[in-house]
């Protein structure tokens, strides 16, 4: 029921060709804009055991209104989700660019995988 609660979440991103296929449990969304794209986070589909979902806060109704949901005050930001529950947030630094590492992502999903 999660697992479908979150796929409807982020049901009106198709209409706007983002990749939204995510994992069967674990997925690692992050939240971006197009003016920031630059500090994109390139090592985030060398991640496993996880689906992954990027999601761009450019000037639309839709994305606006998730970003007051999940409650995004910079960008990028990294949200890891469990069956569509939060459970860990990596937030940009001043400078516009995530303090996360491949390796501390990788470390939360696998603990959660054990």
């Amino acid at each position: 029921m999660k697992k479908l609660l979150l796929a409807l979440l982020f049901l009106p991103f198709l209409s706007q060709s983002q990749d939204l296929s995510c994992g069967d449990n674990i997925c690692v969304v992050e939240f971006n804009a197009g003016w920031n794209e630059e500090n994109s986070i390139t090592w985030l589909n060398g991640l496993t055991n996880c689906g992954i979902v990027r999601i761009s806060l450019d000037a639309n109704k839709v994305t606006q209104s998730q970003q007051k949901d999940y409650n995004i005050t910079s960008v990028p930001t990294i949200i890891i989700f469990r069956e569509g529950v939060e459970l860990a947030r990596f937030n940009a630094d001043i400078s516009l660019k995530s303090v996360a590492t491949k390796e501390d992502i990788q470390k939360i999903i696998d603990e959660l995988i054990e």
